[in-house]
């Protein structure tokens, strides 16, 4: 059941992250998309490569407060105690507003570890945290870029591309400090890696997030003042 939720949740990610490039489709010219049919020769044109800059400390130093103590953890753990609630996780803790604050403070607390340890880990092997949108166009293609990029970074002056071993571990690390200091003693490490892979599919659905959504100055998350630099600069976005 909770596996259920949480796959629905990410589709409905998804689905909302389609809803701008179906817009943008809709709203084209007929007389440019004519244009561009009439010429094919345009689409092998690759697009212009951008320059990579490693961002600076005062930039990864805000990320990490705001992925540790800004409003989207906070709301993350919030759906993520009321899922617990409803599946009864941990028994131990019960039911009712005690119950629910509880497993809001347990996953609070969960995803600060899964942060802290990926940005402190990314800081030891010299890995640039940020999200970078894909210089592709396409639905597959950017979607599948957006999923690469969970367990994947950039490293060195240049910002080639690598597996990540801090992104891989951070879900687990998460899971397996709850797992054995706070929650009930029968819970072992099988449980952590099974939540890990909660957190880790958490991962999945906010790089989608991220590659889809407008984050421009006129978007709403401007106007609420929920932009932050987890996601790299680009046209029409913003950095602290």
């Amino acid at each position: 059941m909770k596996m259920r939720l949480v796959v629905l949740f990410v589709l409905t990610i998804t689905g909302l992250a389609a809803l701008p490039l179906a817009r943008a489709q809709f709203l084209v010219d007929p007389e440019d998309s004519s244009r561009a049919a009439a010429s094919p020769a345009s689409t092998a044109v690759p697009p212009p490569e951008l320059t990579y800059t490693r961002p600076t400390q005062k930039i990864e130093l805000h990320n990490y407060v705001f992925d540790t103590f800004g409003p989207y953890p906070i709301v993350g753990a919030a759906f993520a105690a009321g899922i617990n609630q409803a599946e009864n996780t941990a028994p131990e803790w019960k039911q009712g507003a005690e119950a629910y604050g509880k497993r809001f403070g347990s996953d609070l607390a969960i995803a600060a570890v899964t942060t802290t340890t990926r940005y402190a880990l990314a800081e030891a092997f010299r890995e640039d945290t940020l999200y970078y949108r894909c210089e592709c166009t396409g639905l597959l293609p950017r979607l599948s870029h957006a999923v690469i990029s969970t367990l994947t970074s950039r490293r060195g002056e240049d910002g080639h591309r690598v597996f990540s071993f801090p992104a891989l571990v951070a879900p687990y690390a998460g899971t397996m400090t709850a797992v054995y200091a706070w929650y009930p003693g029968r819970y072992n490490a099988m449980d952590g890696f099974r939540m890990g892979n909660y957190s880790l599919l958490g991962y999945v659905g906010g790089n989608i997030a991220l590659e889809f959504l407008y984050s421009g100055p006129h978007s709403w998350r401007s106007r609420m003042h929920l932009n932050n630099g987890h996601g790299a600069q680009g046209p029409g976005s913003q950095q602290p």
